[in-house]
């Protein structure tokens, strides 16, 4: 649906899982994307190694879960700094991480955006913008001195912690410097006696060994005397010299396949938009990634905005609705970059955060503390800021079991399309009535839930609402009671806050 003079309606600065999601998002609602990634290839790096509770729910909305789980595994175990917590299989259906690498995440993605016809460009790096009234144009740099211009709607920066489109967009990154540094590799560590280790602290910092693959081992390296410079490339041998000066040996270390380096800076954008340039994942916030958040809000980042995009790019919503992405958003990173600092600091080498860390932990045990930290770490407990008094509002809708006249359904199952869902469970004639001004762009459904109470998590179980509308991003827009005559004005006041007015 490219407008003419345009070379596609979005363009997304980085092929990584946040700009692979987002351009995935776009196309299933019928947006024409273009992703440029400077890199040549997927570079096959690791990275980030697992996937939390409401990420995996995000992929059970898109239909597309089974594809992760067929190469993760789950693990039954979280933690904080490095103190373990226990999850709640009531919360979701998906309560456990699945460790699965980046590099795979990233496949299963590409071969997504492939087949809902996404096209990558490889090879191009964004080296100016200019907005206007109607457009932004792109320059890109080819490779061998050459260069492109592309024409878009829209252009979205997913290209990382040095954003290059955060930078000519001109959009401040404040935050907390780097207090230390950690280097990370995949390697072989054949005379490891343990089959894995887990944050073993030391005089100036911790590591861990941890196997992803049979014979390989992720190994971090945690420096606490040291600040490095961000500039240097991090060596095998630095790895290599700096478990020896934790562990005392190192372990017969060889065969990198990549080292990289990370510290506790933490910075976000201060603002997720200006005008026609957006910024989502690591390049609107980077933090040190302890409890494995910072794949996972990018991912989350991409699905709240790709939707909101589409409406405005379609004509359907006005462009203020792009506003909601950064009042969302901004909020959680803000929560991961405070949850990150804290982790940090407890993760600090010394007789006294030993202590701290040992009161934390005597604390961890009780089931709200636990269940708060649990919260924070998977995302499950996020609640957007929207207008409306039930519990639901602007929570993540609950997967519950529903009867149609189709047959068995369930409420992700709904969000295959990345549709809107008014979803009616009471029978309401008037709730049905409001929903045909909406036809066009909110899918209509009536179906009876197989539970009385469905579980919310930070909350526990609720009554099953009589109604509800659902974002295409799995959250509750406007819901009602059983017990209440539906607020058919305040339904509609959401209908048209966030999918623009009748038709």
């Amino acid at each position: 649906m490219t407008h003419t003079g345009m070379d596609a309606d979005v363009v997304i600065a980085g092929a990584g899982p946040t700009g692979l999601m987002l351009a995935c998002e776009l196309r299933l609602a019928g947006v024409d994307v273009i992703v440029v990634e400077r890199l040549p290839e997927r570079t096959g790096e690791s990275r980030a190694g697992g996937i939390h509770s409401r990420t995996l729910e995000v992929l059970d909305q898109r239909g597309i879960l089974d594809r992760f789980l067929a190469v993760g595994e789950l693990q039954p175990v979280g933690h904080f700094s490095g103190l373990y917590l226990d999850f709640d299989e009531s919360e979701s259906r998906h309560p456990y991480p699945l460790m699965i690498l980046q590099s795979a995440i990233e496949q299963l993605l590409e071969e997504w955006a492939a087949e809902l016809g996404v096209r990558v460009r490889r090879s191009a790096e964004v080296s100016g913008i200019a907005q206007d009234a109607t457009g932004v144009t792109v320059e890109l740099r080819t490779g061998e001195g050459q260069s492109a211009t592309l024409r878009a709607g829209y252009l979205v920066g997913c290209d990382g912690g040095r954003s290059t489109v955060r930078k000519l967009a001109g959009i401040g990154f404040p935050g907390t410097a780097a207090t230390m540094t950690a280097l990370i590799g995949d390697v072989e560590l054949p005379d490891l006696p343990e089959d894995y280790v887990w944050i073993r602290r030391c005089e100036g910092g911790d590591w861990s060994a941890i196997a992803f693959e049979p014979g390989w081992f992720r190994v971090i390296a945690s420096d606490y005397d040291l600040v490095a410079d961000r500039d240097e490339a991090p060596t095998f041998e630095q790895l290599r010299d700096t478990l020896i000066k934790l562990a005392g040996t190192d372990y017969g270390m060889h065969s990198p396949r990549w080292v990289s380096r990370f510290n506790d800076a933490a910075r976000q954008a201060a603002q997720y938009r200006d005008g026609r340039v957006l910024l989502a994942g690591d390049a609107a916030h980077i933090h040190f990634p302890a409890g494995g958040q910072g794949l996972n809000m990018g991912v989350q980042d991409a699905v709240n905005l790709g939707w909101k995009l589409a409406s405005v790019v379609r004509g359907q919503a006005p462009e203020a609705l792009l506003d909601s992405y950064h009042t969302e958003r901004h909020a959680v990173a803000e929560r991961v970059l405070n949850n990150t600092r804290a982790q940090s600091a407890l993760a600090r080498p010394g007789a006294q955060t030993d202590a701290l860390r040992e009161v934390f932990g005597s604390l961890i045990v009780f089931d709200d503390v636990n269940r708060h930290l649990r919260g924070m770490l998977t995302a499950l407990d996020i609640r957007y800021p929207v207008d409306g008094g039930h519990l639901l509002a602007g929570r993540r809708v609950p997967d519950a079991d529903l009867k149609t006249a189709d047959g068995d359904t369930r409420v992700y199952e709904l969000l295959h399309t990345g549709r809107p869902v008014l979803l009616d469970l009471g029978g309401s004639a008037e709730v049905a009535a409001v929903g045909k001004g909406w036809a066009d762009r909110v899918d209509f459904v009536e179906a009876r839930s197989e539970d009385d109470f469905w579980p919310v998590p930070a909350i526990g179980e609720i009554s099953a609402p009589a109604a509800l509308l659902v974002r295409p991003d799995g959250h509750v827009a406007w819901a009602a009671d059983a017990d209440d005559a539906p607020d058919t004005a305040a339904l509609r006041s959401a209908l048209t806050t966030w999918f623009g007015p009748a038709q």
